[in-house]
């Protein structure tokens, strides 16, 4: 019986001298050791999927414009008009293993999945919202534990992507000192005194990401908001840390015009030179993140392969986007170019 109380008593002591240490400044050899895996990648797949993948860019037979994953912006769909989407949610095509297999094939490294986007709907049963996927007629599967899984099977790394903002959560509204619709999504206002009360939601859905799936990453998003402020940030970041040490944040956890920890995320564009910081740029395939019928504009391979080259060598990263359909199925034009990027990288 005595090791095991060793064993328990090393531990606690552990995790206690971890918590007296600020995560924010831990030593330059401890944070390249924690990053290796990531410098070393060069080159991952972003997912993005949600309740909007089944619109495609369309409501009540109009097509909007931008980006296909804020169409309950563009749109101006009330928040419990756009809930009821749940009903028809059963993306059955959705194949984990073949994603995986498919983002080995084409030289990736790691995969982030987009378990909550600002619309606020959960891609896993979580504890604290009946506005996930067990509420589905998709109950009763668990994607991400599929897709974490099969990146274990592949030697792929898993991450998870969480928004600040959330749509949905009670918490918010939209902000009507703006008068485009656009802006007063992306704006969206904190109604006072619930601050505090979001902030316990997204730690304890965050906690259910990590001990759920073991998620590698943790990308976050929607940092613009006022009321989302560097000291948030930090203490947010401090507490992920502490759940899992090893874990890897983006930068948008704070502020990212001023947070550089643990990488930096230029979006649709990247950077000419080589920074004193780590960083990852991420792009879409065609125009859109989230999955839009009329969006054919498609990037060839050659585009993505130069590219990939130009922001690797000035130390980047490439995470590179597909948007699954409505019914979980990957558009064949995303899984074409992949392949042949990966052909040119094994040339």
């Amino acid at each position: 019986m005595k090791k095991p109380i060793l064993l328990t008593l090393l531990l606690s002591f552990s995790l206690s001298l971890f918590a007296q240490i600020d995560v924010l400044n831990e030593s330059k050899s401890d944070f390249d050791n924690r990053m290796k895996w990531f410098t070393d990648a060069k080159y991952g797949m972003f997912i993005h999927f949600g309740l909007y993948s089944q619109l495609a860019g369309e409501w009540k037979g109009k097509n909007y414009d931008g980006y296909a994953e804020w169409i309950e912006a563009n749109a101006d769909i009330p928040s419990q008009v756009y809930a009821m989407l749940t009903a028809t949610f059963n993306p059955v095509n959705f194949d984990a293993d073949f994603i995986a297999k498919t983002a080995k094939e084409a030289g990736m490294k790691y995969i982030v999945i987009t378990t909550k986007h600002h619309e606020g709907f959960c891609l896993w049963d979580s504890k604290y919202t009946t506005f996930d996927v067990a509420s589905t007629p998709f109950k009763g599967r668990d994607i991400l534990a599929e897709l974490s899984t099969a990146c274990k099977k592949y030697g792929l790394r898993f991450g998870t992507y969480y928004s600040i903002i959330d749509w949905h959560h009670p918490s918010q509204e939209r902000n009507i000192d703006y008068s485009k619709n656009q802006m007063r999504w992306s704006n969206i206002r904190m109604k006072s005194g619930k601050k505090a009360e979001y902030i316990a939601y997204m730690k304890n859905q965050i906690k259910e990401l990590i001990e759920n799936y073991d998620t590698d990453i943790i990308w976050f998003d929607g940092d613009w908001v006022y009321w989302w402020d560097m000291a948030s940030g930090e203490d947010l970041y401090r507490y992920i840390r502490k759940l899992k040490p090893s874990i890897i944040i983006n930068n948008r956890v704070a502020k990212r015009s001023i947070f550089k920890k643990d990488f930096g995320t230029p979006e649709q564009e990247h950077l000419s030179k080589v920074v004193d910081y780590n960083w990852e740029a991420c792009y879409t395939m065609n125009n859109s993140w989230g999955f839009k019928k009329s969006d054919t504009d498609w990037k060839d391979a050659v585009t993505v392969y130069n590219k990939l080259e130009e922001i690797n060598s000035n130390g980047g990263n490439l995470l590179l986007n597909i948007g699954p359909k409505g019914d979980g199925s990957v558009p064949e034009e995303s899984v074409k170019i992949l392949l042949e990027v990966g052909k040119k990288l094994k040339r």
